[in-house]
Formats: structure tokens, C-alpha cells, sequence
């Protein structure tokens, strides 16, 4: 799973996500890319399992470049613990994505393989995301 080696804070605050991204907004290493269209968390857990759907789909040709990592951390506290004593310890990770931000990228494969395996990384994602090629845009998040 994805996380940091060390961070400054072991708990952070949840944040706002207003706005559209302004970096990794473009598809940089691979041909074709997967953009968000809403903003959202995404775990490590689902960023993960995006990659494995891909590979897999790929039959483990071309490249699979992931484009964001999950800093931060998401606390939880334990089920039938009382109000008060603090925050939870950290459960998970999450990469906060914004509109217009490319996730995943594809290279060295051909449009209908790489069509195809974006679909089943799309599926397991909690946003709404669109297949774009660096082709199409300068930009994969204006289209």
C-alpha cells in the first residue's frame, strides 16, 4: 500500500476541496490518461487496486505511471468509544484530487488496450473521472 516514509504531523485537518487542479493537470509520461472530474479522497487501498485492474488488463505490456500518492492521513476512532479524549489514531491514507488532475497514465500500448484497462481502473474510483489522450489536449484537464 502507498504511504509516507515519515511525515511532520501525524494528524492533520480534513481541508477544503474547492477549486480545479493546477499541477499534474497535463499527461506528462505516458499516451493516454485518466482525469478527474469532480473533486474527492482517494485511498491507497483504491489507488492500488486501480493499478492492479490496469496491469492486468494490459496483460502486463506498455507502462502504468501513477500520478498521485496519498499524504494524507484519514483518523478513525475505535466503534463504541465514547464522545471526547482526543482524536482518533490515523486509519488510512488518502490523495485529495481535485477537477482536471491526470491520476493514471498509460504508455506503450494501443488506444483500444489502453481505453479498456482506464474503464476498470475507472470503475474502482470514487470520482468522476474521463479517458483522455495526450493527443487530444496540451492539457488533460481542459477538454
Amino acid at each position: 500500500m502507498l504511504m509516507p516514509k515519515r511525515v511532520k504531523r501525524r494528524r492533520v485537518h480534513r481541508g477544503r476541496m474547492k477549486g480545479v487542479a493546477t499541477k499534474g493537470n497535463t499527461i506528462t509520461y505516458g499516451s493516454y490518461g485518466i482525469v478527474a472530474q469532480e473533486c474527492g479522497w482517494i485511498t491507497a487501498n483504491q489507488i492500488e487496486s486501480a493499478r492492479i485492474a490496469m496491469t492486468r488488463s494490459i496483460k502486463r505490456g506498455g507502462q502504468v505511471f501513477i500520478k498521485i500518492f496519498p499524504h494524507k492521513p484519514v483518523t478513525k476512532k475505535p466503534a463504541e468509544v465514547r464522545m471526547g479524549s482526543g482524536k482518533g489514531a490515523p486509519e488510512y491514507w488518502v490523495a485529495v484530487v481535485k477537477p482536471g488532475r491526470v491520476m493514471f497514465e498509460i504508455g506503450g500500448v494501443t488506444e483500444d488496450a489502453a481505453k479498456e484497462a482506464m474503464r476498470l481502473a475507472m470503475h474502482k474510483l470514487p470520482v468522476k473521472c474521463k479517458f483522455v489522450a495526450k493527443s487530444d489536449t496540451a492539457k488533460g484537464g481542459e477538454a
